[in-house]
């Protein structure tokens, strides 16, 4: 699906179609405009959208090809990121992952969404009920609302996070959890990889918009980055190692849970072993085939034994009892 948002200086227009030819005759050049692809992976589609923004032909390969996360250095033709950013959906105890690629040109953004990015849906909608920057302050202002919205995602995926493990920690220091909760931790933990990929991404455009020749966003947005998202993207980053930390203590604190009820297990079957050994021993004695043993002759010799080996079981039992092995 292709969306066609046009910023002109008193409202915003929206277009959607499938048809790429029919979506590149309403561009308005002379306007600044976003084009969402939202699971839209017709390459030679892509080739035409790409040719018609004059952009390195290239851009498609990296596009379906999944190029290295983070910003492209080659940024002569546009400002080309490639994300993957942690969403609140969750299946099967992995958090699920929108991935795809943002185009930043002088008056465009293109944003090819192999995962709708929902934070983007919400962006737009709230687009069209509150007076736009866009056609003042540029197109890299709408890039700014971009990394912002995607920072408060970001909010949003820890606080869940946080009452998760709360639940989770619960059962670990209860000791009540077993060899699943284990692996719902190991599993939340792995599933949030990606995260700190696109906050390495993050930091890096930072640090690319520092540079003076860096041309496809304005000193005003800069100055925006600098003073808003700073510090957040900071606060996130460490938030997101503590939480980070705080399953990796988890998994271990379950790991010692898990190896302490292994160790019981094996221990009571030990004493069950050892209290039946001497049992064992007494009737593997008297199942021997010797002519001469006299007290099977004897009327009270099997009530003896049986005595015998009752007696042993519950001394064997007390002993461990006393002993707190059972």
């Amino acid at each position: 699906m292709l969306t066609l948002l046009t910023f002109s200086q008193n409202n915003l227009e929206i277009f959607t179609s499938r048809d790429v030819d029919t979506v590149l005759k309403k561009i308005d050049g002379s306007q600044n405009i976003w084009l969402r692809c939202v699971h839209f992976r017709d390459r030679t589609g892509t080739a035409r959208i790409i040719k018609h923004f004059g952009l390195n032909p290239s851009r498609v390969n990296m596009i379906f090809n999944h190029s290295p996360l983070g910003i492209d250095e080659d940024v002569e033709d546009c400002l080309f990121d490639s994300y993957e950013i942690l969403t609140p959906q969750i299946k099967n105890h992995e958090f699920e992952v929108a991935r795809g690629n943002i185009v930043v040109g002088n008056n465009f953004i293109i944003t090819f969404e192999i995962t709708e990015l929902k934070v983007l849906s919400i962006l737009a909608s709230n687009l069209q009920k509150r007076t736009l920057d866009i056609p003042k302050l540029g197109i890299d202002y709408l890039f700014y609302l971009i990394f912002k919205d995607i920072l408060n995602n970001y909010e949003t995926v820890f606080d869940y996070i946080s009452r998760k493990l709360d639940d989770l920690e619960d059962e670990v220091l209860e000791n009540s959890g077993d060899e699943s909760t284990y692996q719902r931790i190991a599993t939340m933990r792995q599933s949030t990889r990606s995260g700190r990929r696109n906050f390495q991404s993050i930091k890096s455009l930072m640090a690319i918009m520092d540079h003076e020749d860096f041309q496809w966003i304005t000193q005003s947005v800069k100055e925006l980055f600098n003073q808003e998202l700073v510090h957040q993207v900071d606060k996130l980053w460490q938030e997101y190692q503590a939480l980070r930390g705080w399953m990796s203590e988890l998994m271990e604190i379950q790991r010692d849970n898990i190896a302490s009820k292994t160790g019981e297990r094996i221990n009571r079957l030990t004493i069950l072993s050892t209290i039946f050994l001497p049992i064992t021993f007494m009737s593997g004695f008297y199942g021997m085939n010797f002519k001469y043993m006299p007290e099977l002759e004897q009327p009270w010799a099997y009530p003896a034994v049986i005595c015998m080996m009752v007696l042993i079981v519950i001394s064997s039992i007390v002993y461990a009892k006393k002993q707190r092995w059972l």
